[in-house]
């Protein structure tokens, strides 16, 4: 489990030099992937579901990266589209477009759902973080100006 949480910590490092992420923040965004994997494999390891667990997980990584973006004064995207890159079924895809091409329709169409069901996961899962992140930032925002009054 930690040679796997190390490996993501590594596979959301290596793709920032492709946005041109300052240097200074890219073992930031090592540990948005690793933070990331490590909720995955919990929930994983729980209930046995791909999607259930990249839910989890790319929650985390928007959590993770909007908190960050803020304490670091840098757009969100910078940390979480380098923490989604382990949370990516780029395997399942590969053994879909493979199944299909062995003619298997039955375990292609299998995969193929399960792709689509992680993909929406993550989407989903950045996309509410975001959004509870705001309502949050909203409400502490009002309770705090309420109090000045």
């Amino acid at each position: 489990m930690i040679k796997q949480i190390i490996l993501a910590f590594l596979g959301s490092i290596f793709p920032v030099i492709l946005f041109n992420i300052d240097r200074k923040k890219i073992i930031w965004t090592g540990f948005s992937g690793a933070f990331g994997w490590a909720v995955y494999l919990i929930v994983y390891n729980y209930n046995n579901s791909p999607v259930m667990a990249s839910f989890c997980g790319a929650f985390t990584v928007g959590l993770y990266s909007e908190i960050l973006a803020r304490k670091l004064k840098t757009p969100t995207m910078q940390f979480s589209i380098p923490g989604i890159f382990p949370l990516v079924p780029g395997i399942t895809a590969y053994n879909t477009v493979n199944f299909i091409v062995e003619q298997r329709y039955n375990e292609a169409f299998s995969k193929g759902m399960q792709v689509l069901g992680v993909a929406g996961a993550i989407a989903f899962g950045i996309m509410l973080a975001t959004t509870t992140f705001n309502l949050i930032m909203k409400i502490i925002k009002l309770t705090t100006r309420q109090r000045n009054f």
